[in-house]
């Protein structure tokens, strides 16, 4: 029995989470949270609520604004979950994410069976210049078992941190490549290209680079579209920033799709854009989700030399990838990819197959699983490098 802690289940935008939750065959998953949410489109029945306690944010209030450090739950509380997780009779308890772990450390401490906490990028830096946030996160660091990462490159981050090495597991996004068909795209003959990015609309999906990119590839190429799926934040400031560079007409934003809609948007457009950039609160990219699945239906993926988006993009050949925050060379790449589109075809290709070699459900699902019963009782070395 592994118990998975989630804040909230599920966000609509924590489909990745749900797949890998519910992918689940040789352990068997009880879910914690905190709150439930799309219920209808993540349906699930081993879910215990637990709500917050009626002094959570005068907790809050003291832990942030009085003392300067990330808040922690209660004795209370820690005697509540410690009640669930023996009522469960788990074996292991498995917190998304990072920056949850840290706020559950009484928790960690307390409850005698192993600990795991997942990172997947927003959760690595954020906060960290600060002592106390810094402080803490090492201390959670420390009393988990096992710590596991979307991508190489945040498990360097945690390193520089302080984390231990030999605690660090590669945890992939897993996409369930047999439910996205793979299409061979036909290039517009008359120039009209059709852009997609999908993603949360926030600051280090570099989606003000992708507007920059195509209002300069659009003045070119008039009849071109450009899609942005997805809410956030930013929505606002994105569309008066693409009416402002005159592309008001030509960039939608419908907002958050469904998986359905996101494969047929997909399936009509020709190429993907994701220039991920590192935001001002220090919040970056693991692998994205968006990005995969794309390519595994067929798209080519321009996108940036960021987080862990080089270890699925091998450049020029699986994808292109310029550097952060330069949409002059966002531009160039798209201009001299739509006048070879052999190549294009090429790299959607093997785009797809990269995916599938590197990110398939199944085998993602049984590494998990392989951590998990590690955390029991494994002696295994399979320190990170």
């Amino acid at each position: 029995m592994v118990v998975c802690y989630c804040a909230t289940f599920l966000k609509p935008e924590m489909l990745h989470i749900y797949r890998q939750i519910t992918s689940l065959t040789r352990v068997s998953p009880v879910v914690i949270a905190q709150k439930r949410e799309e219920a209808e489109r993540y349906p699930f029945d081993r879910i215990t609520v637990v709500g917050k306690s009626a002094m959570h944010f005068a907790r809050r209030f003291w832990f942030k604004q009085i003392r300067a450090a990330p808040w922690q739950i209660s004795k209370r509380e820690v005697n509540t979950l410690v009640g669930v997780l023996e009522n469960a009779q788990a074996k292991v308890l498995h917190i998304y994410f990072g920056h949850i772990a840290v706020h559950l450390l009484p928790l960690i401490r307390a409850w005698e069976k192993p600990s795991v906490v997942s990172f997947h990028g927003a959760d690595v830096m954020v906060d960290l210049e600060k002592p106390a946030y810094r402080a803490a996160t090492k201390q959670m660091l420390e009393a988990v078992r096992l710590v596991l990462v979307r991508s190489e490159s945040l498990g360097h981050a945690l390193i520089e941190i302080g984390c231990s090495a030999q605690k660090i597991r590669i945890q992939r996004t897993g996409i369930p490549v047999d439910e996205i068909p793979f299409r061979i795209r036909v290039w517009p003959g008359d120039g009209a290209w059709k852009f997609v990015q999908a993603c949360r609309l926030i600051e280090k999906k570099g989606l003000t680079t992708s507007l920059l990119a195509f209002a300069k590839f659009a003045s070119r190429y008039p009849q071109s579209t450009f899609t942005i799926a997805g809410e956030g934040p930013l929505r606002s400031e994105l569309e008066a920033r693409a009416s402002e560079l005159g592309i008001g007409d030509e960039v939608s934003f419908p907002g958050f799709v469904s998986q359905a809609q996101l494969r047929e948007l997909f399936h009509r457009s020709h190429i993907f854009l994701h220039p991920s950039e590192r935001g001002a609160d220090g919040n970056q990219e693991g692998v994205p989700n968006s990005m995969l699945e794309a390519m595994a239906s067929g798209l080519p993926v321009f996108a940036t030399e960021h987080g862990g988006i080089p270890e699925a993009i091998e450049h020029g050949k699986s994808g292109i990838l310029v550097r952060e925050s330069d949409d002059d060379a966002l531009t160039r790449a798209l201009l001299d990819a739509v006048a070879h589109p052999d190549q294009l075809t090429a790299i959607a290709r093997n785009g797809a197959d990269s995916v599938r070699q590197k990110f398939e459900q199944t085998a993602q699902t049984r590494t998990l699983e392989d951590y998990y019963f590690e955390a029991i009782g494994s002696k295994q070395d399979r320190s990170f490098r």
